[in-house]
């Protein structure tokens, strides 16, 4: 019964932000297809879920839980405490600790604390963003959880209690790699009804030519080499590719139907031209920016060539 209750209290958090589930689940971070089998029951949310929701919807943990923090059940001790640890307060290891006192000595409660301003989109949203840059610029194994709370300007507590592991963070720095690089290809396209001019729209978009750009590169080829080791990263990983490939593959299909391309296998060209994509630039990050080597302009141009000469449909006469 209390996992129905917590649900339809996550409902209505979700309701009240005025958002779709997919939408909610991608500021939150986890796949929108866990939030959905939590939400019908078949599923039950973590902790640090909660935790997220908590933050995103502006509630306090205990709302949702249908308890406040000290509350002695069992079943919801576990998330009251996260929300303790998610305070970040400097001083709970020093009271736990502090076992020499005498039985008269009593200390007086803290007071309350002023809460601080939420970062934009919350929390959960700042600690993701701050480590997918702390690892474009020192590599994922290079990057410990103080890094990430110093970033942040919290407490290592505080990004534990909305990602209990390094596990966990890595794949919700996936998953907003994935939507956000989803995200900026659909808002770049929106409109272009020329598959010829849509094609070269993303490859543009794939061209590591500004800082933010090669960064973007810089975790993706991070991660790949994380998705050969771990199984979750892989299944992202897989996942990610087979949306990519097939948002390709669907814009030389149209492009096939409206004559700006030859009659072609979409999804061999497909697979043939992000692999391209993908080891044009490699290589490009392998070159300091003005150094001779391949350069961004000299990947597009190669991109742009390829296309051209396997695809591009020649003008009639």
């Amino acid at each position: 019964m209390q996992q129905d209750e917590v649900a339809a209290r996550v409902r209505h958090v979700i309701d009240a932000t005025g958002v779709s589930a997919r939408e909610f689940a991608r500021r939150i971070v986890i796949d929108p297809s866990k939030l959905s089998r939590s939400l019908n029951g078949t599923r039950r949310f973590t902790a640090a879920e909660l935790a997220r929701i908590a933050d995103i919807g502006g509630v306090d943990v205990g709302r949702l839980i249908g308890t406040t923090a000290g509350a002695g059940d069992d079943a919801t001790a576990g998330v009251a405490g996260d929300a303790t640890a998610g305070a970040g307060d400097a001083t709970a290891g020093a009271a736990v600790g502090s076992t020499t006192s005498t039985p008269s000595t009593v200390r007086a409660p803290s007071p309350p604390r002023a809460p601080s301003p939420s970062p934009e989109g919350g929390r959960p949203l700042q600690i993701v963003r701050e480590t997918v840059r702390l690892i474009a610029e020192r590599g994922f194994h290079a990057v410990r959880v103080a890094d990430i709370a110093a970033a942040c300007h919290t407490s290592t507590a505080a990004i534990h209690y909305h990602f209990p592991g390094r596990d966990e963070l890595l794949e919700a720095a996936v998953r907003w790699c994935m939507d956000e690089d989803t995200r900026r290809r659909a808002d770049a396209t929106a409109g272009t009804c020329n598959a010829g001019d849509e094609l070269r729209l993303l490859i543009e978009l794939q061209t590591p030519r500004t800082g933010q750009q090669r960064r973007q590169w810089c975790v993706w080829l991070d991660l790949w080499a994380e998705a050969a080791r771990s199984t979750t990263v892989g299944r992202l990983h897989v996942e990610y590719y087979r949306q990519w490939r097939g948002t390709v593959a669907d814009v030389i299909r149209r492009g096939v139907e409206q004559g700006v391309f030859r009659p072609v296998d979409a999804d061999g060209t497909a697979l043939a031209l992000t692999a391209l994509i993908d080891g044009l630039a490699s290589q490009v990050l392998a070159t300091e920016p003005g150094l001779p080597g391949t350069g961004a302009q000299t990947m597009h141009d190669a991109l742009i060539a390829h296309v051209d000469a396997c695809l591009t449909a020649p003008v009639a006469d």
